[in-house]
């Protein structure tokens, strides 16, 4: 099944089975383009490419098939390296063979003839016509996929094979496909009894670092389309590893890991990964891994690990300098994380100006979050009776803190019924008409709301 024995199969000038007959076919740096009879060749190209759009042209429906799958085959067959058009085409033409077989023999050859089919275009064409990149691993893929999707109850193993060589050699590169139906390969083992749950969890991990990798690739990009695609790729991978991920069963099978090598920094920073992402961090190995990982290894990253656990405890003080040290991480979507957990973690402590400050940082280093408005907005309406001496300035910052909830829901549209219920609820306590009156205040007028907070905003009565 694998790339490697398929290649050396042609080497050796084996057999390639397409009808009752076997042919055999010489390396591709003694094959001539167009074979040995190219006149031969280029007509029963020409005469299988025209019957193939014919039978594409009527939604491949037309009995045409036929007559281009003659032609098909003696090019396949004598002039592999015509055009690689030849296994794009019969990919298509051969899966279509197959659904339409009823004899389970036959439809047998017919797969191993599909599978072939791949491993010859992956060793006549490895790299992309127009890319000039190597295009093995994206072969792999699709042979993958087929050869699940053709038996998925008998064919998981041997497609859990190719797909992994497939990403392997493509890693974050490769189709999201291939990573959903990887883990669907592994997952299906796993229940049959066929591999341990650890290699399920391995897996999760290694296929959670290139979905986020472009999550963060395509969204960096703008690219909200692809982006999308990957984070539904996402969910789909965590629905299918819900059963593997209850907290006891990862501990459990971490912590004979960590118990036998409690210095292995790669172990840790898997361990400690793992269990953050699935919310696991109250077990003793969270913590033991943090903790060992930042002694052992000190970084941003491992500090950002017990910034968060110390956090959590509400051990606010401590807590601060690891955050600061983990808001370096160059990983901007961590960074972000860390610089929300210290503007929450200086907003706890009462330091108003520094919470605001790096809620600032946070915005603008991710200017489609919400997040870093709403606690500046919480700041603004904690501390508005602290920031007046009368009636009047004991209210307006709730002013400034709506405008900070204006802002979040501006900037990020799926928290806009939150939003609107944090507003709703924060106009009641605007000054009233007649308090404005007093004040000689008008709506509209422009207002600086003093204190800490130092900012212009528009008077507005209650609602």
């Amino acid at each position: 099944m694998r790339l490697k024995s398929a290649i050396l199969t042609l080497v050796a000038i084996t057999g390639l089975f397409m009808t009752s007959t076997a042919q055999t076919f010489t390396t591709k740096d003694d094959l001539a383009k167009y074979g040995n009879d190219s006149i031969e060749c280029v007509k029963n190209l020409s005469l299988y490419r025209g019957d193939y759009k014919q039978w594409k042209a009527s939604g491949y429906k037309s009995d045409i098939i036929s007559s281009a799958l003659k032609y098909w085959r003696h090019v396949l067959h004598n002039c592999p390296k015509a055009t690689e058009n030849i296994y794009v085409d019969g990919v298509k033409m051969i899966n279509y063979s197959i659904k339409k077989e009823k004899d389970a023999a036959r439809k047998q050859e017919l797969t191993d003839t599909l599978m072939m089919l791949y491993d010859m275009r992956a060793y006549y064409y490895p790299y992309h016509y127009k890319t000039k990149k190597p295009q093995v691993g994206s072969i792999l893929g699709r042979k993958g996929i087929d050869y699940y999707n053709l038996s998925p109850s008998k064919n998981y193993l041997g497609a859990y094979e190719i797909l992994g060589e497939s990403i392997e050699l493509d890693g974050e590169n490769a189709k999201g496909s291939v990573y959903v139906y990887y883990f669907r390969s592994i997952t299906k083992m796993a229940k049959k009894g066929n591999i341990d749950t650890l290699a399920v969890v391995d897996a999760y991990d290694m296929l959670s670092d290139y979905i986020d990798a472009n999550i963060d690739k395509y969204d960096k990009a703008g690219n909200w389309k692809k982006g999308e695609e990957y984070i539904n790729i996402k969910g789909t991978i965590e629905n299918s590893f819900e059963p593997f991920a209850k907290c006891d069963d990862l501990v459990r099978i971490y912590q004979k890991k960590y118990d036998a090598n409690p210095e292995d920094t790669k172990l840790l920073k898997k361990i400690t990964k793992l269990l953050d992402k699935k919310g696991c961090i109250e077990s003793p190995l969270y913590f033991n891994s943090t903790v060992a990982l930042y002694r052992l290894e000190p970084s941003p990253e491992s500090a950002y690990l017990i910034g968060k656990m110390l956090l959590k405890e509400e051990k606010y003080v401590e807590a601060v300098p690891y955050l600061e040290e983990a808001i370096k991480m160059e990983n901007e979507t961590r960074a972000y994380k860390a610089l929300i957990f210290l503007a929450e973690d200086f907003m706890s402590l009462q330091k108003n100006e520094k919470a605001r400050a790096i809620a600032r940082k946070a915005a603008n280093l991710n200017p489609k979050a919400g997040k870093p408005y709403i606690i500046i907005g919480d700041l603004y309406a904690s501390t508005a009776n602290d920031c007046g001496n009368d009636e009047l300035t004991r209210k307006v910052a709730y002013w400034a803190a709506v405008d900070q909830y204006k802002k979040a829901r501006s900037v990020e549209p799926n928290i806009a019924t939150s939003m609107n219920k944090r507003i709703s609820s924060y106009q009641k306590y605007f000054p009233t008409t007649e308090l404005l009156f007093f004040y000689n205040l008008h709506e509209g007028d422009e207002y600086t709301v003093e204190c800490w907070i130092n900012e212009i905003t528009t008077v507005r009565a209650a609602k």
